[in-house]
């Protein structure tokens, strides 16, 4: 039964979950949150909006699933100009240009599951806890330029793949301290690496040669792996006070944040099954690479090199070579090699605006590397909520990012007493279906206190004030002053 729940659970980590914490107010109103995220959805966007959970003091999310992939070029209108009649130099120098200046073709699968009744607030604390799954896989452009214009120009071209994927538990406690007229916000983040897999992008190389006589070419990756890891993250977020409506914000997400791999860890103790001894038969589950377990201490080299193709040679039989091995990664202490991968970081910065029933806010976000879920080009989001029927909440939003790095979404509440269901849907790098390169969507469940649904006491209207009980006039005194007159 413990083996049949570790499968299951590894099974999810793989599924095609997109992005750095998120939810499905995020999804529908495209990453447009840094002022108004709520609760435990402040978490990840901009902490210091903990300080503004006065009417919303309690916050428990039951659930949530966020399902998301994307591509930089795949589309039905893309592969329709592909189809049909030969290109033209010019759509085939659009072509190349455009994965040039994307650094090639490039996948995107990332995700994050939300663990039941682990992520709270009160007041302005919050604690959460969420599983991330992050994937990029990248094919270089010097492939497409080789198919479109074969060898004539271009003698050497760059064949280095990029591929990594990464599965963490991201454990989080969040507070805010309130100022007069802002609030400032922290994220303590520990970050329990659960898998790692991915191309050394220092130690691995390759590239396609060409002559007028003969093309040839080599290639070396060097891929390396990690179950259990550990490291830390930070969160720190600026937001002003509602005034006449507005706030603005501020905030820089997973500052300084560090996993370091093959390390002794909970997770692997888990899967090293009754020996308690990591990368055997016995273990629960563990990474194969041509039967060999891929423990701690050993990583992957694969090779190939493509000897003189040339026209009087093609029948030979070593023309191409290649081979794949499992080396050791030790110290000169004969221990294993941990090594450290980044975890990415995004700068945000943003605004909003609310007026009776309507809520605006805008974005503009940026990574410091290309790199599973960030990007280095900023990406301004722009989104509305309307309130104009409080129970059903309504979301659109557009966010652009250069080129045709589109992304359209809309999403809806559901809010009926303590119970919130929100639900996102996001075309990705495209604003209709035949043009969208990816979609995300996303189901999130809240409950919050009663009271917490409730919304501010209004004010008594203005007029003069009651006169107080023992001011009135009594009975006796009426009738003189009825007998009086």
């Amino acid at each position: 039964m413990k083996r049949l729940l570790i499968y299951l659970a590894l099974v999810l980590l793989i599924m095609p979950l997109k992005a750095q914490k998120r939810d499905s107010k995020s999804v529908a109103m495209v990453g447009a949150t840094t002022t108004i995220a709520e609760g435990i959805y402040a978490v990840g966007y901009n902490p210091a909006l903990l300080a503004f959970q006065k009417d919303k003091p309690f916050m428990l999310q039951l659930g949530g699933l966020d399902f998301g992939m994307g591509n930089n070029y795949i589309s039905m209108a893309g592969m329709s100009t592909l189809s049909g009649d030969t290109l033209d130099n010019d759509e085939k120098t659009f072509i190349i240009n455009r994965l040039q200046n994307s650094g090639g073709l490039a996948f995107n699968v990332n995700g994050q599951i939300a663990l039941p009744g682990i992520n709270f607030t009160s007041g302005n604390m919050a604690v959460t806890s969420n599983i991330m799954y992050f994937s990029s896989y990248t094919l270089p452009a010097g492939m497409a330029r080789l198919m479109l214009e074969g060898n004539a120009s271009n003698p050497v071209i760059d064949m280095t793949l990029n591929y990594e994927i990464m599965a963490v538990s991201e454990t989080a406690f969040s507070f805010a301290i309130p100022f007069e007229s802002f609030a400032l916000g922290l994220s303590l983040k520990y970050l329990q690496g659960l898998l790692y897999m991915g191309i050394d992008p220092d130690s691995s190389q390759a590239n396609f040669v060409t002559t007028p006589t003969s093309v040839y070419g080599s290639g070396r990756y060097y891929l390396r792996s990690g179950v259990g890891g550990s490291g830390y993250a930070l969160d720190i977020g600026l937001a002003t006070k509602d005034l006449n409506g507005m706030r603005f914000g501020v905030s820089l997400i997973n500052a300084l944040g560090m996993i370091k791999w093959n390390e002794p860890s909970f997770f692997k103790d888990i899967l090293a099954g009754k020996d308690n001894k990591f990368g055997n038969s016995d273990d629960l589950w563990h990474l194969k690479w041509g039967g060999t377990p891929l423990t701690d201490s050993v990583s992957v080299v694969y090779t190939y090199s493509i000897d003189s193709l040339r026209a009087d040679n093609l029948s030979s039989g070593s023309i191409f070579n290649s081979s794949s091995e499992v080396v050791y990664n030790l110290d000169e202490d004969n221990k294993p090699k941990p090594f450290n991968v980044r975890y990415p970081a995004i700068f945000r910065i943003g605004g909003s605006y609310r007026k009776d029933d309507l809520l605006i806010s805008s974005d503009l976000t940026t990574g410091f590397e290309d790199r599973l879920y960030t990007n280095s080009r900023w990406r301004w989001a722009i989104a509305a909520e309307l309130y104009r029927f409080p129970l059903i909440p309504m979301r659109m939003g557009f966010a652009w990012e250069g080129l045709d790095r589109t992304e359209l979404g809309m999403g809806v509440g559901f809010y009926g007493g303590p119970v919130m269901i929100d639900i996102g849907f996001a075309f990705k790098h495209g604003m209709w279906i035949h043009s969208m390169k990816g979609l995300n969507l996303s189901v999130g469940f809240t409950m919050t206190g009663f009271q917490g649904r409730q919304d501010k006491a209004k004010s008594a209207p203005s007029g003069p004030s009651p006169i107080p009980e023992d001011l009135l006039p009594s009975e006796d005194q009426k009738q003189d002053t009825t007998n009086g007159k």
